[in-house]
């Protein structure tokens, strides 16, 4: 699959992103919890603030603080922590309970975001958070989809013995992992990555979803998205890949 010409078709990239000042920001929101979607999150916040950057990142959505360590004292996600410590405002960081709730969604509305993107975010999205966004909503699935979906697919594809995953994103629908792909960045599994603390290791640093050359990868998507949606058809059904 041509990834980076997929998503240039799925976002109507005509060209390279203006670079007049005056030009209105798409609104993107970010949704995820764990350690893992820090990663993710660090790129997001980067690439916002780049000069030549056509979003900004409006909210940042996280599962709500739990009880952890020790004195099981209640903290915040790890999204939530590094998004303050990087100064991320703090009435921008919601966490709902649950992400139907009338007055999240009321201030989700309120935002007007174009997308939302979502990475090990951990909560349903129903349909009605599902049509807020106006280009819709884009996850980030570590695999090949349609293969593995739904929870730990790293750690069941490596359990398979598989040769090969990877990363994809997939515009977000009702049944799980099931969406259109935008495109996918392919990961070799050696003897060197294995499975640990939930997340997977290569050489003692973190990959798949969060390693370097994936980050670099949805970075340079991030920098043509002209989100527009009209031309969302050329993305690739999973009956199609399946």
């Amino acid at each position: 699959m041509p990834s980076a010409m997929l998503l240039r078709r799925c976002f109507c990239c005509n060209g390279a992103p203006s670079l007049n000042p005056t030009r209105t920001k798409k609104q993107l929101v970010f949704m995820g919890s764990p350690q893992v979607s820090a990663s993710v999150l660090d790129v997001l916040l980067n690439a916002s603030r780049e000069p030549n950057s056509i979003f900004q990142l409006a909210a940042i959505v996280t599962q709500p603080p739990s009880a952890r360590d020790r004195g099981r004292k209640l903290m915040p996600s790890p999204v939530a922590q590094h998004a303050l410590d990087k100064g991320f405002p703090s009435d921008l960081i919601f966490t709902p309970e649950r992400a139907g709730e009338e007055t999240f969604l009321s201030d989700l509305k309120a935002l007007k975001p174009e997308v939302c993107i979502t990475a090990a975010y951990g909560n349903i999205l129903p349909n009605k958070f599902l049509e807020i966004p106006q280009h819709g909503t884009v996850n980030i699935h570590p695999s090949l989809l349609p293969r593995y979906r739904g929870a730990a697919p790293v750690q069941r594809a490596l359990q398979d013995g598989v040769k090969e995953t990877g990363v994809s994103l997939v515009y977000t629908v009702r049944a799980l992992d099931a969406g259109p792909i935008i495109s996918y960045e392919r990961v070799e599994v050696d003897d060197h990555i294995k499975v640990g603390h939930g997340l997977v290791y290569r050489d003692r640093r973190p990959s798949a979803v969060n390693n370097h050359r994936s980050l670099i990868w949805l970075k340079s998507r991030l920098q043509i998205l002209d989100l527009c949606a009209s031309e969302t058809q050329d993305c690739v059904s999973q009956e199609q890949e399946g």
